[in-house]
């Protein structure tokens, strides 16, 4: 860590005036460098995850469906045990329950513990993927993906049309989550249910490897409730329902 002249003079100054210990030394001199690396390598982590602009649990409205989505069970997946232990998370829930928040705010959690993360929708993986075969890199790409510590793939199963411009989808998925199993966590949020995976994917035996490698000593998360984005609308609706006059 870089230290100037002139700072390194004024330190060892108040020192001698203070009478500080060594470590109270090291700590002054040190100290700010030592939290703007810390600052620096954590936006480094942020960007390469893709969750620069990331929400925080703070910030999540715990009230709306406090029946049905527990604060204190995600709060202690926000903890990151579960990627110290190599363990994934399998998060079933209808779109609007807030899901992409919650698990975008854990891949912050990540980052901030050191964990290397990325954020990735299941449409997007697959059109990386797909790029690799044109130019037979995918087992680079692959190595690249399996690498992080805790990669979130959000999404998955949300539109068909994925799986429809790209026919190799499946396995490509399939080798993604086979890299990774044992030796990394993974977080897949979908709305599909297990029984519909063999569907979705177009291949029944695949989808059962799949479920496989990820449902082993996984953490399964089935989340209900209202969902946000319809009570936002009705809201809206009823704010801008005009008022009938009323009867004399």
């Amino acid at each position: 860590m870089a230290v100037t002249a002139e700072a390194l003079d004024e330190v060892l100054a108040q020192a001698a005036q203070q009478d500080w210990s060594h470590l109270g030394f090291a700590t002054r001199l040190l100290g700010t460098a030592a939290d703007q690396r810390r600052e620096r390598s954590l936006e480094r982590r942020l960007r390469e995850a893709n969750l620069s602009d990331a929400p925080t649990l703070e910030t999540f409205d715990w009230h709306f469906n406090a029946a049905t989505i527990k604060r204190t069970q995600i709060e202690e997946l926000a903890s990151c045990a579960f990627v110290r232990r190599h363990e994934n998370i399998i998060v079933v829930g209808q779109s609007g329950l807030g899901k992409s928040h919650i698990f975008k705010a854990i891949g912050r959690c990540a980052c901030v513990q050191g964990f290397r993360t990325c954020y990735i929708t299941s449409a997007k993986l697959i059109l990386d993927l797909k790029k690799t075969l044109a130019d037979d890199t995918l087992t680079t790409r692959l190595r690249y993906w399996t690498n992080f510590d805790l990669l979130i793939i959000d999404e998955f199963g949300f539109d068909r049309l994925e799986r429809q411009l790209c026919l190799e989808a499946p396995q490509l998925l399939y080798k993604v989550i086979e890299g990774r199993y044992s030796q990394r966590s993974t977080i897949v949020v979908t709305n599909v249910d297990f029984e519909a995976w063999g569907n979705y994917l177009g291949d029944a035996p695949l989808a059962m490897a799949f479920l496989d490698r990820l449902v082993d000593g996984a953490n399964v998360l089935k989340l209900r409730g209202r969902s946000y984005r319809a009570a936002r609308a009705k809201n809206l609706e009823s704010d801008q329902e005009p008022h009938k006059p009323r009867k004399e």
